[in-house]
């Protein structure tokens, strides 16, 4: 996946933003005010999703491509090195996870006002 594609599938979630609040070499995807994922614009294209622990520990073990975030809570955050991914479909299912997590942190009261079914 190149970053256009990132940048249109993660701008057809509802709620989300993006922004460079780190630089211009930084693209940050907000939902409802919360990042749920980063890429960066210089270099070889590399994203950060945030994971549930579980599933940052079964990632860095199983793929390769999967480091920890830099400058990222290494318990809640993964860095995709997205030269070496082939496949598109489970970076899209990541990036979903890491969404999800981000709305359903949010304050009861927030999901309300959203009208989030959850």
């Amino acid at each position: 996946m190149h970053i256009e594609a990132i940048r249109e599938y993660c701008l057809s979630k509802p709620y989300t933003t993006e922004s460079l609040p780190f630089g211009d070499d930084t693209l940050v995807f907000k939902a409802a005010d919360k990042i749920f994922l980063l890429a960066n614009l210089e270099g070889p294209l590399r994203i950060s999703i945030k994971a549930s622990p579980e599933d940052v520990i079964d990632r860095l073990e199983k793929y390769p491509e999967v480091i920890p975030a830099y400058h990222l809570n290494k318990q809640h955050w993964i860095a995709v090195e997205m030269e070496h991914v082939t496949d598109s479909a489970l970076i899209k299912n990541w990036i979903d996870n890491s969404y999800g997590l981000i709305l359903l942190s949010l304050p009861k009261r927030k999901r309300q006002e959203l009208e989030l079914p959850f």
